[in-house]
């Protein structure tokens, strides 16, 4: 027979009695596996693992699943922002319970919510509700990259979220490298600007965008270009940029979301130069 603690771990870390039930766990086994701290009980009812995360345990104390933005997160994706409070989603028809330091944001969205984590698919829908676009997008080419989502996962989105909202989805690529890209991008479509997204070119290699067959955009993540020997690669390969006739043009993190105005400026500066030297 499974134990409680490895049902909860392949139900989100989280789980309702009498789920466990089903799988043979009595009452009395509950309440000497919480004894031993091996599992905790949230509420009368409700078990967690002692790792599960504590907003998963707080939306779960709430009567439903985490969701939004923290969700997207434990999900591995790229996630720009995440709520100060659990959003937590109790389906069309759940109940709210009450608990100690309740600052939870309940969505009543259609649906079957569990207990715990919501599925990536409705965490995604939600988001898109909450969050800003921008942020929608970014967690929407992560999982995409990542191969969290499929096509049919694709249209099931699209087809859930308002008409207004579905050129995010249509928008959205499989082969973004990091969240950076997918903002840079995304910004730069609402100025009308076009991309040649993930280029190779001879003697630089590939990268992140170029405009006009000119102008080379690198977004720099900070895991990947944080030591002494990543900006030596970075120097080498805009140096064989430069030989080949490109400007190169690369932002940090800290330039994307906290001081884009000048990032803005400095693209758009570029491209007119690069119309008055063609």
């Amino acid at each position: 027979m499974p134990s409680a603690a490895f049902l909860l771990a392949h139900h989100g870390g989280g789980a309702r009695g009498t789920l466990l039930a089903r799988y043979g766990q009595t009452r009395r086994m509950l309440h000497a596996e919480v004894e031993a701290k091996r599992i905790v009980r949230v509420r009368q009812g409700v078990f967690a693992l002692p790792t599960t995360d504590p907003f998963v345990i707080t939306a779960a104390a709430h009567g439903g699943a985490l969701t939004c933005l923290r969700a997207l997160r434990l999900h591995g994706l790229w996630v720009l922002d995440e709520e100060p409070e659990a959003h937590v989603w109790l389906g069309g028809r759940g109940r709210e319970h009450p608990h100690p330091g309740c600052r939870c944001r309940t969505h009543y969205h259609a649906g079957t919510a569990p207990l715990g984590l919501a599925p990536l698919e409705h965490a995604l829908v939600h988001a898109f509700h909450c969050a800003t676009a921008e942020v929608f997008f970014a967690a929407l080419e992560s999982a995409f990259t990542q191969r969290l989502l499929g096509r049919a996962a694709r249209e099931r989105i699209r087809a859930r979220i308002p008409a207004s909202g579905r050129w995010l989805v249509d928008l959205a690529r499989e082969d973004a490298d990091s969240g950076l890209e997918s903002l840079l991008r995304f910004r730069l479509h609402l100025l009308g600007i076009d991309l040649d997204c993930q280029v190779e070119i001879p003697t630089v290699g590939r990268v992140d965008f170029v405009i006009g067959g000119r102008l080379i955009l690198e977004a720099d993540g900070k895991e990947n270009h944080d030591s002494s020997a990543a900006r030596h690669r970075d120097r080498v390969r805009d140096a064989a940029a430069s030989a080949l006739g490109y400007e190169t043009l690369r932002f940090d993190y800290a330039q994307i979301v906290h001081d884009w105005p000048s990032v803005e400026a400095a693209i758009l500066a570029a491209l007119v130069r690069l119309r008055e030297h063609s």
